[in-house]
Formats: C-alpha cells, sequence, structure tokens
C-alpha cells in the first residue's frame, strides 16, 4: 500500500467527524457521482469504514465499480487530503458496526431523532494511497505530553482505594487534575428498570445525584445499551442535552398520579455541551454502569482521549467488582457505642409509596426504586426499637428488599441514598462506620407513613 509517505494514523484527526467527507463514485460507464459522507472512522493502519444509510447513487456506485475517493480535512490545520480507497465488504456487525451505530445513535437522540438515521451497515475499504491536496494550511496544535503519566497517576490513585465513595471521588478528581476534564459523572446500572442512576459527579452547579436515564437514550444510554464508547466531537444543536436524552418519570405509571409529580431530579449535565463521551463500565462482560464527560468546547475529546477514559473505566469496573466481592462482616452489628443525640424540633413526616418504593420527607421527593425501600427498613427498624446500627449483610440477606441475585449494586444504592440525605434532609443521615458496617443518624423525631 502506498501512501506517499503519509500513513493513516497521521492524519486521523480527519476522521473525527468533525467536518463531513466528501466521496467521488463513478458509475459502470465512468459518469462520476459526489456525495457527503456521515462517518469516516479509522479501523487500522490500513483501512476506514464509511457509514451505510441509504440505497442511493453512490451505493449503486461501489457495487459496480469498488474505487472511490474520498476528501477528508484536519479540523486544526485546514489540511486536505485525498484517499484512495477499494472497497472490501460490509459488516453489519462486530465492533467496527456497533461503534458506528453508537455513535450514529447518540447523536440522533441528542437531537430528538432516535430512529430516523438507521445504520445498515459499515463500509470497510481498504486505503491505497493518501495525497496531501496542495493550499494553505496552520501549523499543528502542540503535542499534549505526559498522557500516560497521567494514566498511570490515575490508576496507582484507585488502586489504593478501599471503598467505594474514595474509588468514585479518586476517579473524577484524576480526570480533573491530570486530564483537565472539568465536568464528569459515573452513573451505576439498575438492570431491573433498565435505566442508569447518577451517583457522582463534579463540574455541575447541582450534583445530579440520583437522575436517570434510560437505556438507549443519548450518549450516555445508548453507550451503555450497546457497550461501546461513543464520542460526539462537535455538537452543533443547541437544544439542551437533559431535555433530549432523559424523563425521570416511570414510563408506566399514570402521568397524572400524585406520586409522580416532583420526582425528577434535575440531570447535571451541560445545557449547551459540544464534546462529549461515554464509556461504559464493563467487568467480567457485565455493564455496570457508565463513565461521561463533556465539555463546552468543540473538539474537546478526541481519539487518545477516548482510549485514555477506556483505561480507566475499565479499572474503575474492575475495582467496582472487587469491593462487591470484598468480605463482608458476618456478625450482628454491636450497639451504638455513643449516645444517640436528643431529638428536637418539628416532628418529620416521612411517607413511603409502596408502588415504587419512592420516599417523600416532608412532601419532597428523596428517593426511590431499590435506596428508598432500603432507606424504609432502617427507619422501621430504628422507630421499633431505636437501632441506629446497620450491616450491608443484613440487607442483602432480607427478601423484603428484592436486591438482585447478581451485581446487586448495593454500595452505590446506600451511596446514592447517603448523598440525597445529605443534599436534601439535614436532619437524617448515613455515616460509615467500618467495612459493612455504617450508622443511621436522626436528629429530629420521625412519623413514617406507608401510603
Amino acid at each position: 500500500m502506498s501512501t506517499v509517505g503519509l500513513s493513516l494514523h497521521a492524519i486521523r484527526p480527519c476522521l473525527e467527524g468533525a467536518i463531513p467527507a466528501i466521496m467521488a463514485t463513478c458509475d459502470a460507464d465512468g459518469t462520476p457521482n459526489v456525495a457527503y459522507i456521515s462517518q469516516a472512522v479509522y479501523v487500522d493502519e490500513g483501512h476506514v469504514a464509511l457509514s451505510f444509510q441509504f440505497f442511493n447513487k453512490t451505493r449503486q456506485n461501489i457495487l459496480r465499480n469498488p474505487r472511490a475517493a474520498v476528501l477528508v480535512l484536519d479540523p486544526r490545520t485546514a489540511s486536505f487530503y485525498r484517499l484512495h480507497l477499494y472497497y472490501e465488504r460490509t459488516e453489519d456487525h462486530g465492533p467496527v458496526f456497533e461503534s458506528m451505530r453508537a455513535q450514529l445513535a447518540g447523536i440522533a437522540s441528542h437531537a430528538g431523532m432516535a430512529g430516523v438515521f438507521d445504520l445498515k451497515g459499515a463500509d470497510i475499504y481498504l486505503v491505497e494511497r493518501i495525497e496531501a491536496v496542495s493550499g494553505d494550511s496552520l501549523p499543528p496544535p502542540p503535542q499534549r505530553p505526559g498522557l500516560l503519566h497521567a494514566l498511570r497517576t490515575g490508576s496507582e490513585r484507585m488502586a489504593r482505594c478501599v471503598g467505594l465513595d474514595e474509588l468514585l471521588a479518586c476517579t473524577l478528581s484524576t480526570l480533573q487534575e491530570h486530564l483537565d476534564i472539568g465536568h464528569a459523572m459515573v452513573l451505576m446500572l439498575d438492570a431491573t428498570a433498565e435505566q442508569l442512576y447518577t451517583v457522582a459527579s463534579h463540574g455541575y452547579a447541582t450534583s445530579g445525584v440520583g437522575s436517570e436515564i434510560r437505556l438507549g437514550q443519548g450518549v450516555i444510554g445508548v453507550a451503555a445499551q450497546e457497550r461501546t464508547p461513543v464520542r460526539i466531537s462537535h455538537v452543533t444543536n443547541a437544544a439542551r442535552y437533559s431535555h433530549a436524552i432523559r424523563d425521570s418519570l416511570d414510563a408506566h405509571a399514570d402521568a397524572g398520579a400524585p406520586l409522580q409529580r416532583g420526582m425528577d431530579i434535575p440531570y447535571p449535565g451541560l445545557a449547551e455541551p459540544h464534546s462529549q463521551v461515554a464509556v461504559p463500565l464493563v467487568s467480567a462482560g457485565r455493564l455496570l454502569g457508565v463513565l461521561f464527560a463533556e465539555s463546552p468546547e468543540d473538539m474537546r475529546f478526541g481519539f487518545e482521549d477516548e482510549d485514555l477514559l477506556v483505561a480507566i473505566a475499565g479499572q474503575l469496573a474492575a475495582a467496582i467488582d472487587l469491593l462487591q466481592a470484598a468480605p463482608e462482616v458476618t456478625a450482628e452489628p454491636q450497639p451504638a457505642t455513643a449516645r444517640p443525640p436528643a431529638l428536637s424540633g418539628a416532628a418529620l413526616r416521612v411517607r413511603h409509596f409502596a408502588a415504587n418504593d419512592s420516599v417523600f420527607i416532608n412532601d419532597d421527593y428523596l428517593i426511590k426504586g431499590v435506596a428508598g425501600a432500603i432507606f424504609c427498613k432502617l427507619l422501621r427498624d430504628h422507630l421499633a426499637s431505636g437501632r441506629v446500627d446497620f450491616t450491608n449483610r443484613e440487607l442483602r440477606l432480607d427478601p423484603a428488599l428484592r436486591l438482585p441475585d447478581v451485581a446487586d449494586n448495593l454500595e452505590a444504592r446506600l451511596l446514592l441514598l447517603q448523598r440525597r440525605l445529605q443534599e436534601n434532609s439535614p436532619h437524617i443521615h448515613i455515616e460509615k462506620t467500618g467495612r459493612g458496617r455504617f450508622r443511621l443518624c436522626v436528629l429530629r423525631p420521625l412519623v413514617l407513613e406507608d401510603a
């Protein structure tokens, strides 16, 4: 393969999708046709993949005459390159196809057009040669040194973490301090509800802990559903991302029921993001959640950033699995050694709705689902006996909580409950007292109502 001194890797920024590529083909009698291509993707040092979405003239030509020329532009330097291609095959499954389909679906869902853009296949082309097109250009941007060292530093910090709260905080601080990623979040999977919920974030005005995204919605939901990274480097739709990707109301509940009103925890994402990347958290073949980052800048995340985030997400997922598999406390919790604080003030009215285990404190929504069921169990035990110390193990053994048999994410649900209480109910909080142990602290009288 002759490339006239150029390698496909050297011009990889041209294949980021910031500017559509222009493809020229010819039919059997030599009549040319020119069209824009929505996706031109790097596959390896010798191949690119072009999106096949429509049975159009370009598609007809390439099946009759397998050679094509594609003009691509480096958005950093304004340099043009011409790729001379030879069509080899079309893939309708596999990692290349799934990655392209996920990115297209993410863009479509972001724009509120999910289901409109259907990727029929990924056309794989051999790159026979690459030509630099003469013309004025800009100097290339400076290299970003120290990325591998940043990965090593973050990896070492994550390896020392002994709890989920510490691990998530370490991961997000690594992104911020060493990779200069100012807006990021971690979401965990609720497999039963087929949705993700935010457990940690940084860089936003509100944490958004507890906000939900259904599988298949937006960049985050598509990355989770397809289990492949999705990166969008040039979001041009100015509509609010939060409006396009999520609706935290139960799709099967009566929209007019009083139970549902006020249960929409605001999603913490940027109102007008220009770059986004979502990486699934997968361990031992199981989806655990998503690591997500975004920026108000165009083209903030390149392929090297994606590679780094995939490496970090892999370690994060493995660490979460290891923490869940760590030995738990088997003995019954010991009575509280500290004297519980005296209760004062008006009683807090806690209402529990069994339909979806949603919990309201003084008419303000707190939480729902498994975390809501856990909270009500703790309150019942506390009101019945004054108990304040609990263990993770006893929660796992309680059939009333309906925890999944595999990957119950109990630590993540407890962390979610702890942070929701911190942000919304200063008179009730949960504090960790050891491995697999925690304490419920109540500062005001309680009235628990089951609705």
